[in-house]
């Protein structure tokens, strides 16, 4: 087998993982419906994910129209109940996920997940996908004191996982700004997808390495490996 020395590796999970596009996209157009504003699509509410969910409101309102405080924080709460309710309707893993996943346990990595999301929803949506296993820690955008770009999370991650693991060499799988400032800023290379919610072109991100879908992963650590 190729040399691969990653003894860890983190995804963020929306845009990442998890195609949860249309789940959130319902969830920002529920709430932008009780403030009579027009429906955005798939396509649009994408970009807006990936700061979490009162991040990606804030910006659906404002391409809508605009708000104050008080609506923020009224249609958020009514966004995040109908998330909940209906979080696990259209959100699948993407293509190649499992089998990359499946790769790198055989290999002996331990894998965490960082997260914008809320960390309540984070669980419940990989308990409905039957992930949660596969994972040493989740953490989400309300685990700690501060969220991805914070480089914390990522720290704290790979000190979770390295209790598992067999040494503490990690790497990070995002598809946004946060999350390869979050990595590079932690110390870790970062890998990000060019199929995800992107806020810019993936070439703006400055990772250290690109994928266009799951079945580049292992080539891709192996040649951050060497």
């Amino acid at each position: 087998m190729t040399h691969f020395s990653f003894d860890i590796v983190g995804f963020d999970l929306d845009g990442t993982l998890l195609d949860t596009s249309g789940d959130l996209a319902a969830a920002v157009n529920h709430a932008l419906a009780l403030a009579d504003r027009p429906a955005l699509s798939v396509e649009q509410v994408k970009p807006m994910i990936g700061g979490g969910a009162r991040h990606m409101l804030k910006q659906g309102l404002t391409a809508t129209g605009g708000y104050d405080e008080a609506m923020l924080d009224r249609l958020h709460a009514a966004l995040l109940a109908h998330y909940e309710a209906n979080i696990c309707v259209l959100t699948r893993p993407y293509p190649g996920v499992i089998d990359a996943l499946d790769a790198l346990a055989a290999r002996g990595v331990t894998l965490g997940i960082v997260t914008n999301k809320i960390e309540r929803f984070a669980r419940i949506v990989l308990d409905q996908l039957d992930l949660t296993d596969r994972f040493a820690c989740v953490l989400g955008g309300d685990t700690l004191t501060q969220s991805k770009p914070s480089p914390m999370p990522i720290h704290e991650m790979v000190r979770l996982c390295a209790q598992q693991a067999r040494g503490d060499r990690a790497a990070f799988v995002g598809d946004s700004i946060f999350d390869i400032q979050a990595a590079q800023s932690a110390g870790l290379p970062a890998i990000a997808c060019s199929f995800g919610f992107l806020m810019q072109p993936v070439d703006e991100l400055g990772a250290d390495a690109v994928i266009d879908a799951f079945d580049a992963l292992i080539p891709t650590l192996e040649g951050l490996s060497r």
